[in-house]
């Protein structure tokens, strides 16, 4: 008698289900009363929203976190934070390095997959790395936020600086200081440098820290040209991340300089450094330091593109990725010119990362317009802040124009919706859906030529 075939997952589809079982843990632990800051348990879906918003590090919150939630229930969202920010696969993964316990190679398949590696040798170094890279980081960051707020609020500022942490380095954007996010503290040197530096390290990627420390290992300490050295994705990750950040900052700056709304009554110096900020947190991160509601239209459709970009690959930023962006404009230019091959800094760039930015790119356009359509007709909010809130949910950035907390019922499943399939990747929701891997089919279609343009 012949064996049945015996059901079994994808990797992606593995991942994408960890992430769907975390989100509903933790809906039910926040569903609890003990998760209350008044003892009364909150609504469900609000529980689930919350989840959601935490488990993919979005920060769109249905209700106020620093006064809904008690200690326990925050602890439950900051460890959902940390969970959707390096990836349930790479926690069960340093879970089995500190038991000792050998990866075999569906393991090490689950890593590949979860950090869209191209290759299995040294996971295991890797993983150890980015699981003390990490809490390094977030250790550091912690601190100096301390020299702030254990001032400002005892020690209950030391749960503060640990919460907000975690929260900038993972790209969440939720916090626990107050209802209006950092809009206290928009003029705040150190909170401003501490958490742009957290939101960066966490969106570069952990590639690219990698990469740098191990150029700055075998270069000589004399020799300054560190950025040849490394390896094409770093090259790109790192100059578009300085490029939006810094070209994104100039935009708002002219566009808000007179609005005194945000910083047209704002000294010199403050106006250069909310703009900057404001440049960041659009990057994934979803901190407010200006409510985004009084923010000019032209600032928030630069806003609104510096979300859909996002940070890079293989980090705790979500969006289409500064690599994704850079390899399509790269090829349309290579297109225009007539060249065989798009290439960047000297190297060419493959026909299968092409396609697959192609892939990542429609993906993502396409959930993140089903979801302006689905919201424009679940609710009654204004065009420009449907568009707003739908891209903020896609990109996983969490900022709002103050929207989401009236939002009803429906509205709300659309956004935790969309921010599920925007955190868990475009590229893998369409290989886990699909049904069939076309690379096995050994006939191929005749060719046929179209009008393009």
């Amino acid at each position: 008698m012949a064996r049945k075939k015996r059901f079994s997952l994808s990797t992606t589809q593995i991942i994408l289900l960890s992430f769907l079982i975390t989100i509903l843990l933790g809906s039910l632990l926040l569903s609890l009363p003990a998760s209350s800051a008044n003892g009364h348990a909150v609504p469900y879906i609000d529980a689930l929203f919350t989840a959601t918003t935490s488990t993919c590090v979005t920060g769109l919150v249905t209700l106020p976190t620093v006064s809904t939630w008690s200690v326990f229930g925050q602890i439950v969202i900051l460890i959902l934070i940390q969970i959707g920010g390096l990836g349930i696969i790479t926690i069960m993964s340093g879970l089995m390095l500190l038991l000792k316990r050998k990866m075999g190679i569906s393991d090490r398949l689950l890593i590949q997959d979860a950090f869209n590696l191209n290759t299995m040798s040294g996971l295991a170094s890797f993983i150890r790395n980015v699981i003390l890279g990490t809490f390094i980081i977030e250790a550091v960051g912690a601190f100096l936020y301390m020299l702030v707020f254990v001032p400002e609020f005892g020690a209950r500022g030391i749960w503060i600086s640990i919460f907000n942490s975690v929260s900038a380095f993972c790209n969440a954007g939720i916090d626990i200081i107050a209802e209006n996010s950092l809009c206290n503290y928009s003029t705040h040197f150190l909170v401003n440098i501490v958490t742009s530096a957290l939101i960066i390290l966490g969106g570069l990627g952990f590639i690219v820290w990698w990469d740098v420390l191990s150029v700055l290992k075998t270069r000589s300490a004399k020799n300054r040209k560190i950025f040849r050295h490394l390896s094409l994705h770093s090259k790109i990750a790192i100059s578009s991340t300085l490029l939006l950040i810094l070209g994104g900052a100039i935009l708002i700056f002219i566009f808000e300089y007179s609005n005194p709304k945000t910083i047209g009554d704002m000294p010199l110096f403050d106006k250069i450094q909310v703009s900057l900020f404001q440049s960041v947190t659009t990057r994934t991160a979803g901190f407010a330091s200006v409510p985004q509601e009084n923010l000019t239209n032209a600032s928030s459709v630069v806003s609104v593109f510096l979300m859909l970009i996002g940070g890079s690959p293989v980090g705790t930023a979500g969006g289409m990725k500064t690599v994704t962006i850079a390899v399509l404009f790269c090829s349309a230019f290579s297109t225009i010119r007539n060249k065989n091959n798009p290439s960047l800094f000297g190297r060419s760039i493959s026909e299968a990362s092409v396609k697959k930015a192609v892939a990542v790119a429609i993906t993502f356009v396409f959930i993140c317009s089903s979801s302006i359509v689905l919201l424009a007709a679940a609710s009654n909010a204004p065009a420009l802040d449907v568009i707003y809130e739908s891209v903020s949910a896609t990109a996983t950035v969490g900022l709002s124009r103050n929207i989401t907390a009236g939002l009803n019922i429906f509205s709300k499943i659309i956004i935790i919706i969309t921010m599920y399939f925007g955190r868990v990747g475009p590229i893998s929701l369409a290989v886990a859906l699909g049904s069939k891997n076309e690379s096995q089919n050994l006939i191929s279609e005749p060719t046929e030529e179209l009008s393009i343009g």
